[in-house]
């Protein structure tokens, strides 16, 4: 990607941005929402604020990571409780859980936005969201949310290279996503399962490694890293740790997925059942 090309996608960036006169932006604590975020505080005169759904099934890293990023902004940030534990239809894990979800999410930062008498709604996708399974992309849509990200044509490279170039410390994090997404389609989310993929997952990363996802299957821990790093995962000293604390934790075997690290594993056609 050119570097003129680039700049001219930024540009489109900060024009769709401009034309809205206040704008409410839906923080992760990833990258792209952060970018987003940085782009619309940097308009002169523009009412931005931020609003992050706290529940059990993001990462409490994801938290801390938003609160950081908007206050380095010096942007208004709000924190709500997304409840979608509460949801009998999102518990259930239907393959459109996402969907439900986030229909949930937007359904209350919708709500923050009338009250706040904010006009505008953006979110962080990116145009390699489009090339996976995102049923949450339809809630946003129904809801007014708009995709600004997208419609300057960005890609997750360029949105890093724009958040270092930015100094967002976010810029290289690896990608994240809610913890129900370990669990396959059809397997009740409780509490209890969030927190044994949460738990295995901070092990993991403990140990060093950039991203991995925990398969929940019962018993059974899948793990993932990215394929490079499969070969670290397997040391003996490595492996000794990581069999014994995702034994404590709770599971009984833990196995390797050789396929490695890929963004919506149990969308693809032999990962949505176990």
């Amino acid at each position: 990607m050119g570097h003129n090309k680039q700049n001219e996608k930024q540009k489109r960036l900060n024009l769709y941005l401009a034309g809205m006169d206040s704008i409410l932006v839906a923080l992760s604590g990833g990258v792209d929402s952060a970018v987003l975020l940085a782009c619309a505080s940097q308009i002169p005169g523009k009412r931005v604020m931020a609003v992050t759904a706290i529940s059990p099934i993001h990462p409490e890293c994801e938290k801390e990571d938003a609160v950081r990023i908007a206050g380095d902004l010096g942007v208004r940030h709000i924190l709500i409780g997304s409840d979608e534990m509460t949801d009998v239809s999102f518990v259930n894990n239907p393959k459109n859980r996402c969907y439900i979800c986030k229909k949930l999410v937007f359904g209350k930062f919708k709500e923050i936005a009338e009250k706040k008498g904010v006009s505008h709604m953006v979110h962080g996708a990116n145009m390699d969201d489009l090339s996976d399974y995102r049923p949450g992309m339809k809630a946003a849509d129904e809801l007014g949310v708009k995709s600004p990200l997208i419609k300057a044509g960005l890609f997750k490279r360029e949105i890093r290279k724009m958040a270092k170039q930015m100094g967002l410390g976010v810029w290289d994090k690896p990608a994240m996503a809610c913890l129900a997404t370990r669990i396959p389609y059809g397997v009740p989310v409780t509490l209890e399962r969030i927190k044994m993929v949460g738990d295995a997952e901070k092990i993991l990363l403990g140990l060093g490694f950039k991203s991995c996802r925990v398969r929940h299957h019962e018993t059974i821990a899948r793990i993932e890293v990215y394929p490079d790093e499969i070969q670290r995962l397997v040391q003996p000293e490595i492996r000794k740790v990581i069999l014994r604390e995702l034994k404590t934790i709770g599971y009984q075997f833990v196995a390797v997925d050789l396929k490695g690290y890929m963004m919506g594993g149990l969308n693809q056609p032999d990962g949505v059942q176990p």
